[in-house]
Protein backbone atom coordinates (compact mmCIF):
# COMPACT_ATOMS: atom_id res chain seq x y z
CA UNK A 1 0.00 0.00 0.00
CA UNK A 2 1.68 3.43 -0.55
CA UNK A 3 1.70 6.53 1.47
CA UNK A 4 1.56 9.46 0.39
CA UNK A 5 2.78 12.72 2.79
CA UNK A 6 2.18 15.91 1.33
CA UNK A 7 4.97 17.93 2.90
CA UNK A 8 5.41 22.36 3.53
CA UNK A 9 7.40 24.89 4.89
CA UNK A 10 3.61 26.69 5.10
CA UNK A 11 0.19 24.86 5.73
CA UNK A 12 0.26 22.48 2.89
CA UNK A 13 -2.40 23.55 1.40
CA UNK A 14 -1.14 23.30 -2.42
CA UNK A 15 1.08 20.26 -1.60
CA UNK A 16 -2.35 18.41 -0.09
CA UNK A 17 -4.14 19.50 -3.69
CA UNK A 18 -1.44 18.24 -5.71
CA UNK A 19 -1.68 14.84 -3.43
CA UNK A 20 -5.09 14.54 -3.62
CA UNK A 21 -5.46 15.18 -7.29
CA UNK A 22 -2.72 12.39 -7.63
CA UNK A 23 -4.51 10.00 -5.12
CA UNK A 24 -7.57 10.49 -7.85
CA UNK A 25 -6.23 8.66 -10.57
CA UNK A 26 -5.50 5.33 -8.99
CA UNK A 27 -8.19 2.96 -7.30
CA UNK A 28 -5.54 1.47 -5.28
CA UNK A 29 -6.18 1.64 -1.79
CA UNK A 30 -3.73 4.88 -0.48
CA UNK A 31 -3.20 6.46 2.51
CA UNK A 32 -2.61 10.87 2.58
CA UNK A 33 -1.33 12.48 4.96
CA UNK A 34 -0.54 16.46 5.62
CA UNK A 35 3.09 17.40 7.03
CA UNK A 36 3.08 21.69 7.25
CA UNK A 37 5.86 23.89 8.82
CA UNK A 38 8.70 21.94 7.89
CA UNK A 39 10.73 25.06 8.33
CA UNK A 40 14.62 23.61 9.07
CA UNK A 41 16.92 21.08 9.14
CA UNK A 42 15.44 19.72 12.61
CA UNK A 43 11.74 19.40 11.26
CA UNK A 44 12.95 17.75 8.79
CA UNK A 45 15.44 15.22 10.59
CA UNK A 46 12.03 14.90 13.09
CA UNK A 47 9.85 14.29 10.20
CA UNK A 48 12.19 11.81 8.25
CA UNK A 49 13.28 9.62 11.85
CA UNK A 50 9.30 9.33 12.70
CA UNK A 51 8.05 6.89 9.56
CA UNK A 52 8.82 3.94 10.27
CA UNK A 53 8.50 1.93 6.80
CA UNK A 54 9.75 4.07 3.91
CA UNK A 55 9.40 1.22 1.46
CA UNK A 56 5.99 2.23 -0.32
CA UNK A 57 6.45 6.03 0.95
CA UNK A 58 5.96 8.92 -1.74
CA UNK A 59 6.82 12.62 -0.81
CA UNK A 60 4.82 15.50 -2.86
CA UNK A 61 6.75 18.17 -1.41
CA UNK A 62 5.98 22.44 -1.78
CA UNK A 63 9.04 23.58 0.49
CA UNK A 64 10.04 26.68 -1.15
CA UNK A 65 12.91 27.84 1.60
CA UNK A 66 15.88 26.09 -0.79
CA UNK A 67 18.18 24.86 1.72
CA UNK A 68 15.82 22.97 3.69
CA UNK A 69 14.42 21.20 0.22
CA UNK A 70 17.40 20.22 -0.62
CA UNK A 71 18.12 18.51 2.50
CA UNK A 72 14.98 17.02 2.66
CA UNK A 73 16.11 15.41 -1.00
CA UNK A 74 19.09 14.54 0.46
CA UNK A 75 17.60 12.44 3.55
CA UNK A 76 15.16 11.03 1.16
CA UNK A 77 17.26 9.97 -1.24
CA UNK A 78 19.61 8.79 1.72
CA UNK A 79 16.03 6.86 3.00
CA UNK A 80 15.07 5.34 -0.39
CA UNK A 81 12.51 6.95 -0.34
CA UNK A 82 10.72 8.68 -3.60
CA UNK A 83 10.20 12.29 -3.53
CA UNK A 84 9.22 15.32 -5.51
CA UNK A 85 9.42 18.78 -5.06
CA UNK A 86 6.23 20.92 -7.21
CA UNK A 87 7.40 24.43 -7.03
CA UNK A 88 10.77 24.18 -7.30
CA UNK A 89 11.39 23.54 -10.92
CA UNK A 90 8.72 25.84 -11.65
CA UNK A 91 9.84 28.71 -9.44
CA UNK A 92 13.32 28.09 -11.70
CA UNK A 93 11.65 27.97 -15.12
CA UNK A 94 10.03 31.61 -14.17
CA UNK A 95 13.59 32.88 -12.63
CA UNK A 96 14.72 31.71 -15.79
CA UNK A 97 12.64 34.22 -17.51
CA UNK A 98 12.20 36.73 -15.64
CA UNK A 99 16.25 36.86 -15.00
CA UNK A 100 14.87 37.75 -11.14
CA UNK A 101 16.20 36.13 -8.12
CA UNK A 102 12.48 34.31 -6.14
CA UNK A 103 11.56 35.74 -2.63
CA UNK A 104 11.61 31.86 -1.46
CA UNK A 105 8.69 33.17 0.85
CA UNK A 106 6.74 30.10 2.23
CA UNK A 107 2.90 30.61 1.92
CA UNK A 108 3.19 33.34 -0.54
CA UNK A 109 1.04 31.50 -3.00
CA UNK A 110 -1.87 32.08 -0.73
CA UNK A 111 -0.69 35.74 0.15
CA UNK A 112 -3.07 37.65 -1.86
CA UNK A 113 -4.18 39.55 0.87
CA UNK A 114 -1.53 38.54 4.15
CA UNK A 115 -4.02 39.53 6.89
CA UNK A 116 -6.54 37.18 5.57
CA UNK A 117 -5.19 33.93 5.05
CA UNK A 118 -2.80 34.49 8.23
CA UNK A 119 -6.57 34.63 9.65
CA UNK A 120 -7.67 31.39 7.46
CA UNK A 121 -4.15 29.74 8.42
CA UNK A 122 -4.72 29.93 12.04
CA UNK A 123 -7.66 28.89 11.82
CA UNK A 124 -6.96 25.89 9.92
CA UNK A 125 -4.19 25.11 12.90
CA UNK A 126 -6.88 25.81 15.55
CA UNK A 127 -9.29 23.22 14.37
CA UNK A 128 -6.20 20.99 13.32
CA UNK A 129 -4.94 20.97 16.80
CA UNK A 130 -8.29 21.59 18.92
CA UNK A 131 -8.69 19.23 22.12
CA UNK A 132 -5.83 17.60 21.86
CA UNK A 133 -6.27 15.73 18.76
CA UNK A 134 -1.98 16.50 17.71
CA UNK A 135 -0.16 17.44 20.13
CA UNK A 136 2.59 18.27 17.73
CA UNK A 137 1.53 21.37 16.78
CA UNK A 138 2.77 22.59 20.87
CA UNK A 139 6.20 23.71 18.83
CA UNK A 140 4.57 25.90 15.99
CA UNK A 141 1.58 27.49 18.47
CA UNK A 142 1.77 30.82 19.45
CA UNK A 143 -0.15 30.11 22.50
CA UNK A 144 -1.18 26.90 23.83
CA UNK A 145 -4.44 26.72 26.20
CA UNK A 146 -5.15 24.56 28.80
CA UNK A 147 -7.96 23.96 31.43
CA UNK A 148 -10.93 21.16 31.84
CA UNK A 149 -13.12 20.75 29.71
CA UNK A 150 -15.97 23.51 29.28
CA UNK A 151 -13.91 25.86 30.24
CA UNK A 152 -14.30 27.51 26.84
CA UNK A 153 -10.67 26.68 25.60
CA UNK A 154 -12.11 25.74 22.10
CA UNK A 155 -14.13 29.00 21.27
CA UNK A 156 -11.41 31.05 22.94
CA UNK A 157 -9.05 29.74 20.24
CA UNK A 158 -11.25 30.49 17.43
CA UNK A 159 -11.66 33.56 18.57
CA UNK A 160 -7.73 34.28 18.51
CA UNK A 161 -7.64 32.41 14.94
CA UNK A 162 -9.45 34.83 13.91
CA UNK A 163 -6.78 37.26 14.47
CA UNK A 164 -4.34 35.12 12.79
CA UNK A 165 -2.74 34.07 16.14
CA UNK A 166 -2.29 30.20 16.18
CA UNK A 167 -3.58 28.69 19.31
CA UNK A 168 -4.35 25.28 19.46
CA UNK A 169 -6.31 23.96 23.41
CA UNK A 170 -5.02 20.86 25.55
CA UNK A 171 -8.02 19.34 28.21
CA UNK A 172 -6.32 18.53 31.14
CA UNK A 173 -8.20 15.31 33.03
CA UNK A 174 -5.95 13.74 36.06
CA UNK A 175 -6.08 10.39 33.82
CA UNK A 176 -4.42 11.45 30.94
CA UNK A 177 -0.61 12.64 31.20
CA UNK A 178 0.49 16.04 29.98
CA UNK A 179 2.58 16.27 27.21
CA UNK A 180 6.41 16.47 27.84
CA UNK A 181 6.18 19.35 25.01
CA UNK A 182 4.52 21.56 27.12
CA UNK A 183 7.89 21.61 29.93
CA UNK A 184 9.99 22.49 26.72
CA UNK A 185 8.16 25.61 25.44
CA UNK A 186 8.42 29.19 26.92
CA UNK A 187 6.14 28.93 29.52
CA UNK A 188 4.73 32.60 28.25
CA UNK A 189 3.28 30.69 25.75
CA UNK A 190 1.29 28.67 27.99
CA UNK A 191 -2.35 30.02 29.69
CA UNK A 192 -4.20 28.08 31.96
CA UNK A 193 -8.32 28.64 32.17
CA UNK A 194 -9.68 28.16 35.54
CA UNK A 195 -12.62 28.34 37.02
CA UNK A 196 -15.67 28.42 39.67
CA UNK A 197 -16.64 25.26 40.32
CA UNK A 198 -20.43 26.20 40.72
CA UNK A 199 -20.36 27.27 37.35
CA UNK A 200 -18.75 24.88 35.82
CA UNK A 201 -20.96 22.00 37.42
CA UNK A 202 -23.73 24.10 36.46
CA UNK A 203 -22.35 24.30 32.38
CA UNK A 204 -21.17 20.43 32.59
CA UNK A 205 -25.30 19.54 34.52
CA UNK A 206 -26.40 21.85 31.62
CA UNK A 207 -24.39 20.08 28.94
CA UNK A 208 -25.71 16.86 30.09
CA UNK A 209 -29.18 17.53 29.64
CA UNK A 210 -28.74 18.28 26.38
CA UNK A 211 -28.36 14.25 25.78
CA UNK A 212 -30.86 12.65 27.27
CA UNK A 213 -29.58 8.76 26.51
CA UNK A 214 -26.37 9.99 28.28
CA UNK A 215 -26.71 8.27 32.08
CA UNK A 216 -26.90 10.08 34.68
CA UNK A 217 -24.90 8.32 36.29
CA UNK A 218 -21.99 9.68 34.68
CA UNK A 219 -19.26 11.70 36.84
CA UNK A 220 -18.89 14.10 34.32
CA UNK A 221 -21.09 16.70 36.48
CA UNK A 222 -20.41 14.68 40.01
CA UNK A 223 -19.44 17.63 42.52
CA UNK A 224 -16.73 15.74 44.08
CA UNK A 225 -15.24 14.82 41.20
CA UNK A 226 -15.24 18.62 39.44
CA UNK A 227 -13.44 19.58 42.71
CA UNK A 228 -11.14 16.87 42.25
CA UNK A 229 -10.72 17.87 38.51
CA UNK A 230 -10.14 21.70 39.54
CA UNK A 231 -7.88 20.68 42.43
CA UNK A 232 -5.48 18.65 39.58
CA UNK A 233 -5.38 21.27 37.23
CA UNK A 234 -4.59 23.47 40.41
CA UNK A 235 -1.69 21.77 41.22
CA UNK A 236 -0.29 21.52 37.14
CA UNK A 237 -0.36 25.16 36.26
CA UNK A 238 1.49 25.64 39.11
CA UNK A 239 4.37 23.21 37.87
CA UNK A 240 3.81 25.10 34.93
CA UNK A 241 4.06 28.35 36.37
CA UNK A 242 1.92 29.07 33.59
CA UNK A 243 -0.51 32.68 33.45
CA UNK A 244 -3.94 31.50 34.70
CA UNK A 245 -6.68 33.08 33.92
CA UNK A 246 -10.29 33.01 35.87
CA UNK A 247 -13.09 32.26 32.91
CA UNK A 248 -15.67 32.73 35.82
CA UNK A 249 -18.37 34.48 34.40
CA UNK A 250 -16.10 36.41 31.50
CA UNK A 251 -16.72 36.43 28.19
CA UNK A 252 -14.92 35.06 25.77
CA UNK A 253 -13.96 38.28 24.42
CA UNK A 254 -12.17 39.43 27.63
CA UNK A 255 -10.54 35.94 28.22
CA UNK A 256 -8.82 36.59 24.58
CA UNK A 257 -7.95 40.32 24.94
CA UNK A 258 -6.32 39.07 28.28
CA UNK A 259 -4.35 36.72 26.40
CA UNK A 260 -3.27 38.64 23.22
CA UNK A 261 -2.17 41.13 25.95
CA UNK A 262 0.23 38.62 27.54
CA UNK A 263 2.18 37.20 24.15
CA UNK A 264 2.39 41.04 23.23
CA UNK A 265 0.13 40.61 20.77
CA UNK A 266 -0.41 44.22 18.36
CA UNK A 267 -2.50 43.50 15.91
CA UNK A 268 -0.24 44.06 13.10
CA UNK A 269 2.82 41.75 14.57
CA UNK A 270 3.59 38.83 12.38
CA UNK A 271 3.49 35.52 14.65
Amino acid sequence: MLKIYAVSDSIGETAEQVAKATLSQFCEKIEFQRVPYIKSFEDVNEFINSLEDTKNIMIISTIVLVDVREFLVQRCIESGIHITNVLGPCISMASKILNKIPDYRPGAVWGVDSEYFKKIEAMEFAIRYDDSKDHSGIKHADVILIGLSRTSKTPICMYLANKGIKALNIPIMPEIPIPEALYEIDRKKVVGLTIDPMQLIEIRRHRLDKFSSVSKEIQYANAERVLQELEFADRLMKKLSCKTIDVTKRAIEDTALIIMEHIGYMGTKSY
